[in-house]
């Protein structure tokens, strides 16, 4: 009786995971379309004055070289994707931080900080206890402004190029296969 409690309780276990896993697809989904190049360029180039740049702490600026050098660490891919979430509110929130409402890029801003903060529903459900000690520690350096360290001036479609890059790296491979070993 034993082995089939465990076997129901772990297909549950499963099949909740699913449905969150849905929504976060979705979600990214979406936030793939929203982040086109042809939008990137419009809304954070072309609005913007040239050689315009906001000032993000040096864990805000999220590479794709950074997230490999993570994996070679052993950090597991949930919590790489848990920071990227935070790397990535954070920074779109900077953004529209320095946008007057009136400002054509403010609604797309907006737009991200939404989609952005849905996904962050989808990860309280099921990332909290999962994040790996070295991922806790920036993302507590990110959300601590006193404890930042140094700041750098980077132009805004360039976070947002960073952004997606290291998206795509994420969520490109069956990343639903990570969740379920």
């Amino acid at each position: 009786m034993r082995p089939l409690c465990t076997s129901l309780i772990y297909v549950l276990a499963v099949l909740g995971l699913e449905a969150v896993m849905q929504k976060e697809c979705e979600i990214v989904g979406i936030l793939q379309d929203k982040l086109k190049y042809k939008e990137r360029l419009q809304y954070m180039k072309y609005y913007f004055p040239l050689n315009y740049t906001v000032t993000v702490q040096y864990e805000e600026v999220l590479r794709t070289s950074n997230v490999s050098r993570l994996r070679d660490e052993a950090i597991t891919e949930p919590s790489l994707r848990y920071l990227w979430f935070h790397v990535s509110s954070q920074v779109v929130l900077k953004i529209r931080d320095v946008l007057p409402e009136q400002h054509p890029s403010w609604s797309y801003t907006q737009e991200l900080c939404d989609l952005l903060e849905g996904l962050g529903v989808e990860y309280e459900k099921y990332k909290q206890g999962d994040m790996d000690i070295v991922v806790a520690d920036l993302v507590k350096r990110i959300h601590d402004a006193e404890a930042g360290s140094n700041r750098k001036p980077v132009r805004p479609k360039a976070l947002l190029d960073n952004c997606v890059k290291v998206m795509r790296m994420l969520y490109s491979t069956p990343w639903w296969t990570v969740f379920l070993l």
